[in-house]
């Protein structure tokens, strides 16, 4: 097991969330954590509640490379060394692909996926010198694609292959890396899913307080950067989801069909 006090953990997007039930749970463990995110109010807000505790947090949109090399660069200045990089800035859609506009699905790419890539491209040498970890969390969409989210699945679907890629090249540096697959997750991350319009759609169309709570997403996700797992794939109904589209596609055509479908219109 890793023991994380005194280790430097990067987390992007951790001002709500996922992304902020790590924070909390990484400085609960001692570690310095250093996090990024799109809205200075919130990052303002989740530094005020942590008074005293070592972290960071600067204002960057990951989707920018230039934003994602001062955040990297940010914290090496402050820390030094990098010894976990969480990929975790994500942003989502609910719109059918022949409504959906060129820029949404760009977005979507340019957020889920290069986001990704560009803050492990400027984190990876100060990772190797470390020997340690690197975590994006991906979606059950990287492995069966998801009616009304055609741009988010293909944005997943490239950071999991990408991420198995580099796994590959790293395999004998020391350096870990780790996709995870949440399910349904209590976030903010429907609210603000964008619309055909490519404005967020404000409302969830789920029942939040039904799935898996952030905070139990995050102590999985620990225990999984703990162990050096390659995947993590959370909630049974995750699971059921990615294991029927491998053993029965054609089936699992109509399964999701039917979840996020009523009377031929776009439900979830």
């Amino acid at each position: 097991m890793i023991d994380f006090n005194n280790k430097v953990v990067v987390i992007t997007g951790g001002s709500e969330g996922i992304g902020r039930a790590l924070v909390d749970l990484f400085l609960s463990k001692g570690a310095k954590v250093a996090t990024c995110g799109r809205n200075s109010d919130k990052l303002y807000q989740l530094q005020k509640s942590n008074t005293g505790k070592p972290l960071l947090t600067h204002s960057a949109d990951v989707s920018v490379e230039q934003d994602c090399l001062s955040f990297i660069n940010t914290v090496l200045s402050q820390y030094q060394t990098i010894d976990l990089l969480i990929n975790n800035a994500g942003l989502s859609m609910r719109a059918e692909f022949k409504e959906v506009s060129f820029d949404t699905m760009r977005r979507l790419m340019d957020t889920n996926f290069w986001g990704a890539v560009y803050c492990t491209k400027f984190a990876l040498p100060a990772i190797l010198k470390s020997k340690g970890s690197i975590v994006s969390i991906s979606s059950i969409a990287g492995f069966r694609g998801l009616p009304g989210r055609s741009g988010y699945s293909a944005s997943k679907y490239a950071l999991n292959g990408w991420m198995e890629a580099i796994r590959t090249e790293l395999l004998e540096t020391g350096v870990n890396v780790l996709w995870v697959c949440p399910g349904f997750t209590s976030s903010n991350i429907r609210n603000v899913a964008l619309n055909k319009a490519g404005q967020p759609q404000g409302e969830s169309p789920l029942d939040e307080k039904k799935l898996m709570p952030a905070e139990l997403c995050a102590t999985y996700i620990f225990e999984a950067i703990q162990k050096r797992k390659r995947t993590l794939v959370l909630t049974s109904q995750g699971k059921q989801t990615v294991w029927i589209n491998k053993l029965l596609p054609s089936l699992a055509d109509k399964l999701v069909r039917k979840f996020f479908y009523s009377n031929g219109n776009l439900i979830k």
